[in-house]
């Protein structure tokens, strides 16, 4: 990393819902964790929270009372069971775009203090383009657009890239492929995206993974289970583990702007 002293923050975002985002997340969270990174996930979706419904997690602290000035952010976060921490987001609070300055700098205050006490923070960001959203991209280290096959899906995420390229010039984004039928489709959804940014915006965009379409994903998610813990063998945990260690530094895509974690 750049910084011995600071952590990297990795920003997870997508151009619309149901792409798998939060899924992707949670598990490249424990993916980092078993890595030996520190990892603390934050659920960034303000007002339509899931990770805590996902994990099966009970009320407790949360984003919410952070951003409100009740709670620092040591007494807010908590340890889960497949070694990784987190900050809940709250859900039905209000969206990152009603929030006050005095919340978004709090917001902005409370990254900084993480990155200085874990390896990696990552964001679980809301769907779509607000300001507020495309504010928090920028402030990451790497931003990582979730994308399927969906023809919605790629001009959503197309657009995404656009609007990082204004907020941060010459920052360090790449693209992950959800739910491919195989290796050859994720490499095609990419490739359409490539080429689209490399058209109209001067310059591609990396790929960061490809995470192959496996039943036991959503079985996972009803179970309140991490994929990595409840099927550690399945195709898209080998998936995960590989983007894992892209992102941890043992290798990186041509292109790629900013030094690995």
């Amino acid at each position: 990393m750049s910084d011995a002293k600071s952590g990297r923050i990795i920003a997870i975002a997508s151009g619309k819902g149901g792409v798998g985002k939060t899924w992707l997340a949670i598990s490249l969270a424990q993916a980092l964790a078993e890595a030996g990174r520190r990892v603390l996930l934050v659920d960034a979706d303000l007002g339509l929270t899931n990770i805590d419904v996902q994990l099966g997690l009970p009320p407790g602290p949360d984003l919410g009372e952070v951003l409100a000035g009740r709670l620092g952010l040591a007494a807010a976060v908590r340890r889960h069971g497949a070694g990784f921490d987190l900050l809940p987001g709250q859900s039905g609070c209000t969206s990152l775009t009603g929030l006050g300055e005095a919340a978004l700098g709090r917001f902005r205050a409370m990254l900084r203090e993480a990155a200085a006490q874990w390896d990696v923070v990552l964001l679980d960001c809301g769907a779509g383009i607000e300001p507020a959203v495309r504010g928090l991209a920028a402030l990451a280290d790497t931003l990582l657009v979730v994308a399927t096959g969906e023809p919605t899906s790629l001009t959503d995420a197309y657009a995404v890239l656009k609007l990082h390229r204004r907020d941060r010039p010459g920052g360090d984004q790449r693209v992950v492929v959800n739910l491919a039928e195989d290796a050859a489709a994720g490499e095609r959804v990419w490739r359409s995206l490539e080429t689209a940014c490399a058209r109209f915006l001067g310059a591609g965009v990396p790929l960061a993974g490809i995470i192959r379409r496996d039943r036991r994903v959503p079985e996972a998610i009803r179970h309140q289970v991490p994929l990595l813990t409840r099927h550690p063998v399945a195709v898209a945990a080998e998936d995960i583990r590989q983007l894992a260690a892209l992102m941890n530094g043992a290798s990186r895509p041509a292109g790629n702007l900013h030094p690995a974690i």
